[in-house]
């Protein structure tokens, strides 16, 4: 079995800073990409950011040159710093990850339970 533990959520004023952190654990063989999304009231949820194994980064153009993702893959986790927070930052953000889980030949998507970021004007 496979978990997602996210972490860092909370208050901020607009302008301000956050640092998101989850950790994969379980029965895990390996993992390609590990992300992060977003979900406000009413929206579809949203691609944040993500990075694979290999290095490779996407961001949603509305976070470019303010949010951060790193990955430390030896602890199976994934970061995401924000900064220059705006109001419209506001959401639940979910951890993500594509990984392969032992005696399995296929790749699965994972999700983290959630957590709340909240960026006041």
């Amino acid at each position: 079995q496979v978990q997602l533990v996210e972490s860092g959520g909370g208050l901020v004023q607009a302008g301000g800073s956050l640092r998101l952190s989850c950790a994969a654990s379980g029965n895990i063989f390996s993992i390609n990409a590990m992300g992060w999304y977003r979900q406000t009231p009413g929206k579809q949820r949203e691609l944040v950011a993500t990075k694979t194994s290999g290095g490779s980064t996407n961001y949603a153009d509305s976070v470019k040159g303010r949010f951060t993702i790193s990955r430390d893959n030896a602890k199976n986790t994934v970061y995401l710093q924000m900064d220059s927070l705006k109001p419209e930052d506001t959401g639940v953000y979910y951890c993500n990850a594509a990984l392969k889980v032992m005696g399995l030949a296929y790749e699965y998507e994972y999700w983290g339970q959630g957590t709340q970021v909240t960026v006041s004007s």
